[in-house]
């Protein structure tokens, strides 16, 4: 059974930093893509960013470029968002996924399965 536990979110000032994890089990975890999507109220689930199996190659929304990067320890299974010049509009709860496909650009929802309860991160202006 796949389990995956979001940790890291919180309230922070605009322009203050955060550093999500995801600790997976329940798969081989360097087999998988991993991917950050999150979902503001009101709003649809989106794409953040996500990594290849290898950890070579990461694909980035464009709203958080430059801001936030991802990575992931293949020995720990665990994924990681760190999120630099937070922004109110970063407002959401962010949840880790994995998937078997990678695209050149962009991380699709249908391309990942998100197994987690989330983390909230609130970014007060």
């Amino acid at each position: 059974q796949v389990q995956m536990v979001e940790s890291g979110g919180g309230l922070v000032q605009a322009g203050g930093s955060l550093r999500l994890s995801c600790t997976v089990s329940g798969l081989t975890f360097d087999n998988y893509a991993m991917g950050w999507f999150r979902q503001a109220p009101g709003k649809e689930r989106e794409g953040v960013s996500c990594i290849k199996w290898s950890g070579d190659r990461t694909n980035y929304a464009e709203s958080v470029k430059g801001r936030f990067t991802i990575s992931r320890d293949n020995a720990q299974n665990i994924l990681y968002l760190t999120m630099n010049s937070l922004k109110s509009e970063d407002t959401a709860m962010y949840y880790c996924a994995y998937g078997t496909k990678w695209r050149t650009r962009g991380c699709a929802l249908d391309d990942f399965g998100i197994r987690g309860q989330g983390t909230q991160v609130t970014v007060s202006s």
